[in-house]
């Protein structure tokens, strides 16, 4: 009798040892549960982060330079002349819908190129050829005490290297007074003048770089 009763008593413990096993087991489910969200979690995080560092990267790429000599030579290359054969050259940087351009400008005899070119890669986004017709200066300064060759002697002698290359002027009329007008581009700078076709007095200068 003894012995049965000792028998009922372990398989009533051995019972609760596995009912508690059992809802030990089920307890750890939950915490399996949280450690796999948060892996998915960090894992979405992560993705994001590289979304964003590739999309910065991208950006910066837009806004790479292959600086002013490289945008001259791609205006060169497609103008089909060489830098010894311009004068006036000016070249600026600006922005054209966010991107980095450079406007590259110059002149070759009696023509005016103007190219936009873009920062990056050096294409090219537009293009403008003018033609001069005698350089834009006019040759008749019948009636002006001042010839133009000594306006033009005026002017350069303000500019030192400026040579009759780099020059444009025209002689205008305006309310029965006479004046020479024109500019210098010369070392990418730009020098704008009026002068007086009776006196030779420089009446107005102004410097710009682009």
């Amino acid at each position: 009798m003894k012995r049965l009763t000792i028998a009922a008593i372990i398989a009533v413990m051995a019972a609760g040892v596995f009912t508690g096993c059992g809802s030990a087991g089920s307890q750890t489910t939950p915490v399996e549960n949280q450690s796999s969200q948060s892996g998915q979690e960090s894992g979405a995080q992560s993705n994001a982060q590289n979304d964003t560092q590739n999309t910065a990267q991208n950006n910066n790429g837009g806004n790479q330079d292959i600086g002013e000599d490289a945008a001259l030579q791609a205006a060169l290359d497609a103008a089909g002349v060489s830098e010894s054969d311009i004068s006036r050259l000016q070249v600026s940087q600006d922005r054209d819908d966010g991107r980095l351009t450079y406007d590259v400008r110059f002149d070759v005899g009696q023509k005016e190129y103007d190219y936009e070119i873009l920062a990056s890669d050096g294409q090219i986004l537009g293009s403008d050829v003018e033609q001069n017709n005698g350089g834009g200066q006019n040759t008749d300064n019948s009636g002006a005490a001042v010839s133009r060759e000594d306006a033009i002697a005026t002017a350069l002698a303000k500019v030192p290297g400026a040579t009759e290359n780099d020059i444009r002027i025209e002689l205008e009329r305006d309310d029965g007074r006479m004046t020479y007008e024109g500019n210098i581009i010369y070392e990418q700078m730009e020098y704008e003048f009026e002068i007086d076709a009776d006196t030779g007095e420089i009446l107005s200068w102004s410097e710009e770089r682009p």
